[in-house]
């Protein structure tokens, strides 16, 4: 199959013509590795393939699912495939070969998807661009010296280069959507426990969450029918019931919108973020929706408590990374960043998670109190258009890496405070010609009335076409 017909397809149009027989999956298969040839290199986005691997998966284990022999990628960082190393960007991690799929990828698999590779990831998830030691830099494909976000920046690199037309994603704090701002795609992070977590378990206490990014708002909905469902090994399921993948064409009635682009907890807006938010107001506006301006009123000590949080939680995910690689863990082992950030976690005791857990049950509560009054609450994905490689400081201190962390990506973090879901959607570009993403979020198990929005705004607005400076076509 040609590149250039190749791009042409979302995953269910792919996944069309294998069902007619027009493309064999392994044909699909040879194609994708054509394109990780072709434009990985200046990208840095595709950090592993397993080609044998996926012809064998093609030949003895391809279902009938509604993605059958579609190529996809997987991030390197917490979603299992047997036999192949999860190195989350981690050199200790390298050689580590975990035995079995986790649930999330036995869900890809039955869906009929054809993984063969990893995507790149910042080292153990804790940058703010996508960048480790052990496999450099990922680049944008709309202008190769910005960052492509994080911490899914490899797979929203490979996806808007053509790659694969959609990919694996997770989002703690935005790391779904902040990549598919930077990279002009479309991505929606899942109500907490919509997908089951990986390997087991509840990461982050549920606030990290498991799903894609794609080019095509049917291809994430499609999805999130496939592998969404109750999972025993969590504490958090939302939940059951709906087909997604029907409300993409179904109207979303007139929505109330309410409209922040006052930052969280002060950093300061982008005039090309604000500009954006304007124009998705037009849109909106013309399509009969009414818009009013809304900021969330958040309680002072949210921040601090977020910090404590994720410091305790990081330290944990450490504790047992030493189990995972056999010995114990220490400085030399991480950059001095990262390891200021285990060591101020051990500090945390019992009682101080508790309480900044109460805490974030206050931000919670104010940011879900929101959607009495509106039905979805838009706000730019990012603070800042995609920033220069350089402007990411390759040595900060802990104070420091909070403090770019609110200047760059304050919008999304407390939607997964409170569980809710939302999504980045690609309707702005600058006069850099660099995407521009806005933000809708929904009450919590929403995810069906934001699908619904996405695909009236995708019909307005089309972006399917429009191919960054590196692309297969």
């Amino acid at each position: 199959m040609l590149l250039s017909d190749y791009v042409k397809y979302d995953a269910t149009g792919l996944a069309d013509l294998v069902k007619r027989r027009e493309v064999r999956p392994q044909e699909l298969l040879d194609t994708a590795m054509a394109a990780v040839e072709a434009v990985n290199g200046p990208l840095n986005a595709v950090v592993a393939t397993f080609e044998d691997e996926a012809s064998r998966f093609v030949r003895e284990e391809l279902t009938e699912g509604p993605f059958a022999g579609v190529p996809f990628l997987l991030k390197d960082l917490t979603a299992h495939y047997a036999g192949q190393p999860t190195g989350a960007g981690w050199p200790p991690r390298a050689s580590v070969r975990p035995a079995d799929d986790s649930e999330l990828v036995r869900r890809f698999k039955k869906a009929g998807l054809v993984i063969f590779g990893k995507t790149a990831v910042p080292e153990l998830a804790m940058d703010w661009t996508t960048r480790s030691r052990a496999h450099g830099v990922t680049s944008n494909p709309w202008d190769t010296g910005k960052t492509a976000g994080t911490s899914s920046g490899g797979t929203a690199a490979a996806v808007a280069a053509g790659i694969v037309p959609m990919g694996h994603g997770n989002d703690g704090g935005g790391s779904i959507r902040v990549p598919a701002s930077c990279c002009g795609l479309f991505g929606m992070k899942p109500t907490r426990g919509r997908n089951p977590v990986a390997p087991a378990g509840s990461t982050w206490q549920g606030m990290l969450v498991e799903h894609a990014l794609t080019r095509s708002v049917r291809d994430s909905a499609a999805l999130l029918d496939a592998t969404s469902g109750l999972y025993r090994g969590q504490f958090f399921n939302a939940p059951e019931g709906g087909q997604f993948s029907g409300d993409v064409d179904r109207d979303p009635g007139r929505l109330r919108v309410g409209v922040s682009t006052r930052a969280p907890y002060g950093a300061t807006t982008h005039e090309d973020c604000k500009a954006a938010v304007a124009e998705t107001v037009r849109l909106l506006e013309s399509l009969g929706h009414i818009c009013e301006p809304y900021d969330i009123d958040l309680p002072d000590d949210g921040w601090d408590a977020f910090e404590t949080f994720i410091l305790a939680e990081y330290a944990t995910d450490m504790r047992l990374e030493a189990d995972v690689i056999g010995r114990p863990l220490t400085a030399a082992d991480f950059p001095p960043m990262l390891w200021d950030m285990i060591e101020a976690g051990n500090q945390i005791t019992a009682v101080d998670v508790n309480v900044a857990t109460t805490r974030l049950h206050r931000v919670a509560a104010a940011v879900t109190s929101a959607f009495d009054r509106y039905d979805v609450v838009l706000s730019p994905t990012l603070a800042q258009p995609p920033l220069p490689h350089a402007a990411f400081p390759e040595a900060t201190s802990m104070r420091g890496h909070y403090e770019f962390y609110l200047s760059w990506m304050p919008y999304t973090h407390i939607f997964n405070i409170n569980g809710s879901p939302a999504m980045s959607v690609p309707l702005s570009w600058n006069a850099d010609a660099l995407p521009i993403g806005v933000q809708f979020a929904a009450a919590p198990a929403a995810e069906g009335l934001l699908f619904r929005l996405a695909g009236q705004l995708e019909t307005a607005r089309p972006w399917a076409d429009r191919r960054p400076p590196i692309s297969i076509a």
